[in-house]
């Protein structure tokens, strides 16, 4: 007899959860003058402060080109910055700048919101429990990576703060 599977186990339910999170971001910021993965890219930068953009790319999960075309509309729109990695003049750094902070306001307020609507009914003492949970998945993802290590797991931690 063939082995039965499940779609409830822990990395379906965590991918169908994100496809379900990010479908119902992108429609609640649809109306915010940025397109919802500008949306996101301008979140990550901030919640990074000054990143390589290799890496902004990897943790949003996007190719380097892709990522490259968002940043170069955003930064039209004055809202984040490149510079030069000051430790490798190949890499460039990014950060948003003071004109992003309205659209910043907005968009973590869009996000406060979300969390609100699909915590409901679910003690605020689990929903800790909950997020503490998935940062140490995250975490052992992290250092499972040969590229990584403990170093990898290091820095997703890091962006948690």
């Amino acid at each position: 007899m063939p082995a039965r599977h499940t779609p409830e186990t822990i990395g379906f339910l965590i991918v169908d959860v994100a496809r379900l999170l990010r479908a119902e971001f992108d429609r609640r910021t649809e109306d915010l003058g940025l397109t919802p993965a500008e949306a996101r890219t301008l979140s990550h930068v901030a919640r990074s402060g000054p990143v390589r953009q290799s890496v902004l790319a990897e943790r949003i999960g996007v190719e380097a080109m892709t990522l490259s075309a968002c940043l170069d509309r955003l930064e039209s729109q004055q809202l984040v910055q490149r510079m030069q990695d000051p430790s490798d003049r190949r890499a460039k750094l990014v950060d948003i700048t003071g004109a992003a902070r309205p659209a910043l306001d907005e968009i973590f307020s869009v996000s406060a919101r979300m969390r609100t609507d699909m915590t409901a009914g679910i003690d605020t003492a689990r929903v800790e429990e909950f997020s503490q949970m998935l940062m140490t998945i995250r975490s052992n993802l992290a250092a499972m990576r040969p590229e990584c290590g403990k170093a990898g797991a290091a820095q997703w931690e890091g962006a948690a703060q």
